[in-house]
């Protein structure tokens, strides 16, 4: 299989998430975060910044995960390949949620291109790491 066909099939398998519960948290919780923020009083340009980046986290996180404990959704093919490839399936999320997380701190924070983009590092790291294991045991177990 070519380096092109192995990204088309790492990118397809970001469609078997639940991205509608995804969407769900990810509002409830950067919701959640904006209302800390104007309880507490931490009045600032990253007061919409910082909620953002976490219900980025969550969407991805919640839909990626949910992606790899799903059975009834997508193509057998597709599902096959996913739990052949944990770490490569996980990477398009973790990828989206760094390009965007940076994004956000840069254009609705006070960061510079690159400070968003390391801090942006470590949560996308950890999106990767979780999405990896889980996919790895679920794999183990199936084929154990």
């Amino acid at each position: 299989m070519s380096r092109s066909e192995t990204r088309q099939l790492a990118v397809a398998s970001a469609t078997l998430g639940p991205w509608r519960t995804a969407t769900a948290v990810g509002v409830v919780i950067g919701g959640a975060a904006v209302g800390v923020d104007l309880v507490t009083g931490h009045w600032s340009m990253d007061i919409l910044a910082g909620p953002l980046g976490l219900a980025l986290f969550f969407f991805f996180l919640i839909g990626t995960v949910g992606g790899r404990l799903r059975h009834d959704t997508g193509d057998r093919r597709l599902r096959r390949w996913v739990d052949e490839h944990p770490w490569r399936s996980a990477l398009p999320a973790a990828g989206a949620y760094l390009v965007l997380n940076t994004l956000v701190l840069t254009l609705l924070g006070s960061w510079g291109l690159f400070g968003a983009f390391f801090t942006s590092l470590l949560p996308a790291g950890i999106l990767l790491v979780v999405a990896g294991v889980v996919g790895s045991v679920k794999s183990a177990r199936r084929s154990g």
